[in-house]
């Protein structure tokens, strides 16, 4: 074998060496392209009708036409709840409320809902649903009362059809299912809808009320705002699988939608409750949303997540796309916006007046009413209480 033919036997053997390591190159980029659109299949479908940039997209199974004066009021509806819901936590910080949920971030999800229900419906909230209450026409100061002390709810619930507020962890959930198959067995077409949240679909009851409203057919909604955060703890802690999935094994449908969409939660939330009341059974509404502020007036989030993931979702932000979503196609000029500015203004006005002008709540009273005929335990704590206000004089401790 001459010098040149060795040579070229290297080349050759370089060449098809080469040619190996492209094709496992190769294999390796297909199994990793495969890889992703495998996972991208996985990834839970979102009803989606107006993008976080304000763009208005179609959906094939929910679309909504409404009219430049209904999303106007769908906006107002937004900002005014945002206002006085920054008004509840500026009185809280003031020590004007004992505590405030604050559902800044969640209006799409909660105005998108609410808007969707006939006066006939009914509503059972959790504690959270400031917006809902909004539609349902219960006077925002009453919601105060019950956060400062002096009543327990200050509406009528079937005034609004709205339920009290209730703190329990997804109790209402058994409760709107046994209303819903009540009005089922009394022949009416109306609906039910349940709030509740990420957290409290870990609960036992939740879980219970899909079994009965499955079961006996129920026409009953279920809203689960899934804000991300179970007070600290994340979504990832709270389930393995999208949480609009588990409907499935309790044999209804499920659905996932953009809860920062007030479109898409409106047209999401006007199927379920039209199928409810045909007769077709409950539906699980998951509302992908985030809690842009803390759990409670109690609760420090910077101390469990990050800024960075916040600065995420600002970017998501409810009112802001639906606002450039109305002055791109004309639908609001400068005017709305600044008649709206100064509507708000006075609803903040309105509250803080309100809510000064209420009582102080008598510190004892936390005692009295809790047994029919009285308890030594009760009796002991209310001692125990009446010793430590003694010890203080000009709100300075002796």
């Amino acid at each position: 074998m001459t010098v040149e033919s060795t040579a070229a036997a290297r080349k050759t053997t370089r060449r098809s060496s080469g040619t190996k390591r492209t094709a496992s190159a190769s294999t390796s980029t297909t199994k990793k392209t495969s890889a992703r659109a495998e996972a991208d299949a996985l990834e839970p479908e979102l009803v989606q009708l107006l993008t976080p940039e304000g763009e208005r997209v179609q959906h094939p199974d929910y679309d909504i036409d409404l009219s430049a004066e209904e999303l106007r009021g769908l906006y107002r509806d937004m900002v005014l709840t945002r206002r006085f819901d920054s008004e509840a936590t500026a009185l809280q910080r003031q020590g004007e409320l004992g505590l405030w949920a604050s559902l800044l971030g969640q209006e799409a999800a909660q105005i998108g809902s609410g808007r969707a229900l006939r006066d006939d419906d009914y509503v059972f909230p959790t504690y959270r649903e400031h917006g809902v209450a909004w539609c349902r026409g219960v006077d925002p100061t009453n919601l105060l009362g019950m956060f400062r002390g002096v009543n327990h709810g200050g509406w009528d619930p079937h005034t609004n059809n709205f339920h009290l507020y209730t703190i329990v962890l997804g109790s209402q959930t058994l409760h709107a299912t046994g209303y819903a198959m009540g009005i089922a067995k009394d022949g009416a077409d109306s609906a039910v809808l349940a709030y509740f949240g990420d957290g409290a679909s870990s609960q036992g009851d939740v879980n219970e009320s899909f079994v009965f409203s499955a079961v006996y057919n129920a026409p009953v909604v279920f809203f689960c705002q899934n804000n991300q955060w179970a007070i600290s703890e994340p979504i990832e802690k709270q389930t393995r699988v999208p949480l609009y999935q588990r409907a499935r094994g309790f044999g209804f449908p499920g659905v996932r939608v953009d809860g920062n969409d007030v479109l898409a939660c409106l047209a999401v939330t006007r199927s379920a409750l039209e199928r409810a009341r045909r007769g077709e059974g409950p539906t699980l509404i998951e509302a992908f949303t985030y809690r842009m502020a803390a759990h409670t007036t109690s609760d420090d989030p910077t101390r469990y997540r990050r800024d960075a993931e916040r600065e995420e979702w600002e970017a998501k932000d409810p009112i802001a796309r639906l606002k450039v979503y109305l002055e791109n196609e004309g639908h609001a000029d400068a005017a709305f916006f600044e008649e709206l500015e100064a509507e708000s203004e006075a609803l903040g006005k309105q509250v803080r007046e309100v809510v000064r002008a209420m009582p102080v709540p008598e510190h004892m009273a936390i005692f009295d009413h809790t047994y029919a005929d009285g308890h030594a335990l009760v009796d002991e704590e209310r001692a125990q209480f009446s010793a430590y206000e003694a010890s203080f004089a000009n709100g300075e401790a002796e």
